[in-house]
């Protein structure tokens, strides 16, 4: 790879690993007014205009708050935790396709940090290893409600990635690829997978909220039976690292669901903007419909978790094993009749 590519590359990882750092910051701002919205309240008002200013003060109190960390507690662990969950959740965009390749100075600049051929594999791995981050930090606090929180989330994301990923084997089965900028360039225009994927797209966001625990799959962190969950001895930013680990993986998700099954930065008349806006603007407007189905996705994580209460933990077990489970093995079934049909009849 040349000097130039690199420092490109490296531009480019430096540019989504703060915009994931925006996003996870001010998402804790749009729940608190979505909540507010949706229950008749105003929400943060008093830092900057409209409360605009409140992340960057919870910020600041999450780094000037004391750091405690348990007589009883294993030191190390008890660090490693929120660490590797933060590390994780930032990895996880490197193979996202966040646009088509953009023209600027007569070089092509491609939007995407790596385009490898396992990229949804790579997903999968990457989400498979977060949980350690919630199982370390549990299990080092040396407290039995923050052990019951981090058992609950290991059972919990174990028992939805079987689901996810039989939903994704059917989507595989008709892209044939497993690299998501293929995925992203077959979906060109309006030509979205989730027109043929309707309930593996189903199955694959109710995975998505399991997997990032969020409401009504927020099991790990039940206040009202485990105090705070797996989190429950940490305070600063140990706290926050976890906190924030939960918005950019429900940021990254958001990405994954979008190029996926909602065309990623494809949109009708795709064609018809590159050939008036150039080389260079049109990749630019696909970057921002991206983060437009992004920003959609979000907005449902939040408005779902104020909208349907949590479940009780053998609801959580019952859903994930004896429904999505058998769905989603089903939908590879009819996904490999039909596709054998239309290529024998039609292609």
């Amino acid at each position: 790879m040349e000097t130039t590519d690199l420092i490109i590359k490296l531009v480019l990882v430096v540019i989504i690993f703060g915009i994931s750092l925006v996003v996870a910051m001010y998402s804790t701002y749009a729940e608190r007014k979505i909540a507010a919205f949706l229950q008749d309240r105003v929400g943060p008002n008093r830092a900057g205009p409209f409360g605009i200013l409140q992340p960057l003060a919870d910020g600041a109190k999450m780094f000037m708050k004391e750091e405690i960390i348990p007589t009883k507690a294993s030191g190390f662990l008890f660090i490693v935790g929120p660490s590797l969950a933060i590390m994780t959740a930032c990895i996880g965009s490197a193979v996202i396709p966040w646009g088509p390749q953009m023209q600027v100075a007569g070089r092509i600049i491609d939007l995407q940090v790596t385009d490898i051929n396992v990229g949804v594999l790579y997903i999968f791995g990457v989400v498979s290893l977060g949980v350690y981050g919630i199982m370390i930090g549990g299990w080092a606090s040396n407290n039995k409600y923050s052990l019951l929180g981090a058992i609950r989330a290991a059972s919990q994301n174990i028992s939805y990635e079987i689901s996810m990923g039989l939903s994704i084997i059917a989507l595989l089965m008709l892209t044939g690829t497993l690299s998501l900028k293929e995925i992203a360039e077959q979906q060109h225009g309006f030509n979205w997978n989730v027109w043929y994927q309707p309930l593996g797209f189903l199955i694959f966001i109710v995975c998505a909220f399991a997997e990032t625990n969020r409401s009504p799959f927020d099991l790990p962190e039940c206040e009202t039976e485990l105090v705070g969950g797996y989190h429950t001895e940490y305070s600063s930013m140990k706290l926050g690292f976890y906190l924030f680990a939960e918005y950019i993986n429900m940021f990254v998700s958001s990405a994954v669901m979008a190029t996926l099954y909602f065309g990623g930065y494809n949109y009708p008349g795709m064609d018809w903007v590159a050939a008036h806006a150039g080389p260079t603007i049109a990749p630019l407007i696909g970057v921002a419909v991206l983060f437009a189905k992004i920003f959609a996705f979000i907005f449902f994580f939040m408005w779902i978790r104020w909208t349907i209460p949590r479940f009780r933990y053998d609801q959580l077990m019952h859903l994930g094993w004896k429904t999505l489970i058998p769905l989603a093995i089903a939908n590879i079934a009819l996904t490999g009749v039909i596709a054998t049909l239309y290529n024998h009849y039609f292609a």
